[in-house]
């Protein structure tokens, strides 16, 4: 079985997907940018507030379905220059205590000229 989460504390979907879904004992959330929920816009230009404002997206979705960054197995960062990579690295060590696996990528551009993109999975089993 498969769930759509969806919340107003991240930014809604710009495409034809969905915040995150729930499906069998995990849950996908989906690319998050450094959008604010309320502007619908990146507010922010320096990378640690861009990376703060999606770990904060990710948090509201978390919290939606149920979960915290403690549910969290898989990691994904994408950043526009690497060399951010340690700003960004001191900013998720702030909302995760569990060492989930990551895996961190530099890449050409992202949508709405962000500086991060992160997706995540997290587990949640039916047993909850």
């Amino acid at each position: 079985m498969k769930q759509i989460i969806s919340t107003t504390h991240a930014p809604q979907a710009i495409g034809h997907y969905s915040q995150a879904i729930h499906a069998g004992d995990y849950v996908f959330i989906s690319g998050q940018l450094p959008i604010n929920p309320l502007s619908g816009k990146i507010d922010e230009t320096e990378i640690s507030k861009q990376a703060k404002q999606v770990f904060s997206n990710i948090s509201g979705i978390l919290k939606a379905a149920g979960l915290t960054f403690d549910d969290v197995v898989k990691v994904t960062l994408l950043l526009t220059d690497i060399n951010d990579f340690s700003q960004v690295n001191e900013v998720y060590n702030s909302y995760f205590t569990f060492k989930a696996a990551r895996v961190t990528f530099q890449v050409a551009a992202l949508p709405m000229n962000a500086k991060i993109e992160t997706e995540v999975i997290a587990y949640k089993p039916s047993t909850r």
